[in-house]
């Protein structure tokens, strides 16, 4: 474990194993202990690299809380490979952080040698744009006059995720079997990031638009990826539609939007499947 100072903020980051560099964005209110399950099945591959987002649980703003511009949170990354990594690296992003991880590879090409983006939120793709773009307005009106837990009610009804596979799921996609104390502590700290996401990363990660001309035409290899268990979930159909836009093949994973921490021995396997393509 180590930190990383960067503009307006500490970054908090993990690194397992060895081998290629492996870097693991998380999206949501999860933080670097999310993905420990998946970072320690890999380690024997890849050297893995996981971080709290700046804002969230360990990697604390200087300064006070405000609405994020998902650009930096992909120059926080750029920052990590550049002082972590010593060539391009593979990426994997979930949900949030598929998005940045997009940002990234459209930005700083000559850090990513391949993106996994498991379920990007890009749900200017979909049919129903308008809708969601009214959504994430309630949603940020909501926060500003009701606080985190009405503004979430709110994002929950517009989205309507409803189930997905018949089985427990942690909060941020954590492993159905009883968490390691890793997990468990992380769960502690999960209640701030729940407000910090609500309130300032929802509506303005939710209007960002990838540069997809960069994506399509550039050297990074994309590879959208969707759920086996996400199936009509906005997300999945998020994926499909990115994959079209890009002129490539989205990739089933196994589980739903979690996952990379419900199936976690699969889901390693499928990953460094996709990416040793």
């Amino acid at each position: 474990m180590a930190t990383l100072e960067v503009p307006r903020a500490t970054l908090h980051h993990e690194v397992r194993g060895s081998g290629p560099t492996l870097l693991l964005i998380c999206g949501g209110v999860y933080d670097a202990a999310g993905y420990a399950g998946l970072a320690r099945a890999l380690a024997d591959r890849y050297t893995v690299i996981t971080y709290d987002r700046r804002g969230n649980s360990r990697s604390p703003l200087h300064g006070p809380d405000g609405p994020q511009s998902l650009p930096t949170h992909a120059d926080d990354a750029a920052a990590l490979l550049g002082h972590l990594a010593d060539g391009p690296a593979y990426v994997f992003g979930n949900s949030s952080g598929a998005i940045i991880g997009l940002d990234l590879a459209a930005r700083r090409p000559g850090l990513v040698r391949t993106l996994v983006a498991h379920e990007p939120p890009l749900f200017d793709l979909l049919p129903e744009r308008d809708s969601y773009r009214k959504l994430l307005d309630e949603v940020e009106r909501t926060f500003a006059a009701e606080g985190p837990a009405a503004a979430n009610a709110v994002l929950g009804q517009g989205l309507d995720m409803g189930p997905a596979e018949e089985e427990d799921r942690a909060p941020g996609g954590g492993p159905t079997e009883p968490p390691d104390a890793e997990t468990l502590e992380m769960f502690g700290r999960l209640e701030k990031n729940f407000a910090f996401f609500i309130g300032y990363e929802v509506p303005p990660f939710g209007r960002y638009e990838p540069d997809y001309p960069a994506l399509r035409d550039g050297p990074v290899r994309i590879v959208p990826a969707a759920g086996e268990g996400s199936a009509g979930q906005p997300p999945y159909r998020a994926a499909y539609a990115l994959g079209e836009r890009l002129g490539t093949t989205t990739a089933p994973v196994p589980g739903d939007h979690g996952g990379f921490g419900q199936r976690v021995p699969e889901f390693a396997a499928r990953l460094h499947a996709l990416l040793a393509q």
